[in-house]
């Protein structure tokens, strides 16, 4: 049996390593206190004990970097379970899983998340990615409220960008954060959020 294909294999092994390692620097910079000043490529491969360029090799880039990294945070918050979310035959049902599913993920890591929120006000690199999964999560909303309006007539059709602004506000991290504050879980926050989405959208008498 030739060697080569357990070389190859132990490469990709090592190089998958790497890369965890370096994904997990990442988020431990953004840990610390100094989140906001310590990140950049040059402290994450500290972190990780890798070349600065090792960084660029796994990952192209530092919004590549950032993009796995969300990605990782995504996964380990559950966010694939947004796919059933859709499924969901009955409108109001979709919506309900569908803020379920991003409470849990704005809940799983509050604290790197709140630090990347708060340097996409800072730094291009950051807005760029997280204007992307936002322009996604607002869609996502569109795909919902499109249902809801066909089924419950509600909201009117005139009204249904309107009705997305508000729901893409109350399922912001931002607006999960504030409820959740210091002391609330998500247990109690999630059923005031689906509360709210529907007074929002005039389906709270039914």
């Amino acid at each position: 049996m030739s060697p080569r294909p357990y070389r190859l294999g132990q490469r990709q092994a090592t190089t998958e390593q790497t890369r965890a390692r370096i994904l997990s620097a990442a988020r431990e910079l953004l840990m610390e206190s100094r989140g906001f000043s310590g990140f950049s490529i040059d402290a994450i491969a500290r972190q990780a004990d890798v070349a600065r360029m090792t960084v660029y090799h796994q990952f192209g880039s530092k919004i590549g970097l950032l993009e796995a990294l969300f990605d990782s945070l995504a996964t380990s918050g559950g966010m694939e379970q947004l796919a059933a979310a859709f499924c969901r035959p009955e409108p109001l049902d979709a919506l309900a899983d569908y803020i379920t599913v991003f409470s849990r993920f704005w809940d799983s890591d509050r604290l790197v998340t709140r630090r990347i929120h708060g340097l996409a006000a800072l730094d291009p690199d950051f807005e760029q990615v997280i204007r992307a999964r936002d322009a996604r999560r607002r869609e996502g909303l569109h795909v919902i409220v499109r249902r809801l309006a066909e089924k419950h007539g509600r909201p009117a059709s005139g009204a249904l960008d309107e009705a997305v602004d508000v729901l893409y506000t109350l399922i912001s991290f931002e607006c999960f954060d504030t409820l959740a504050g210091p002391t609330r879980s998500i247990e109690e926050v999630a059923p005031v959020v689906q509360r709210l989405t529907r007074v929002a959208l005039g389906l709270n008498e039914e």
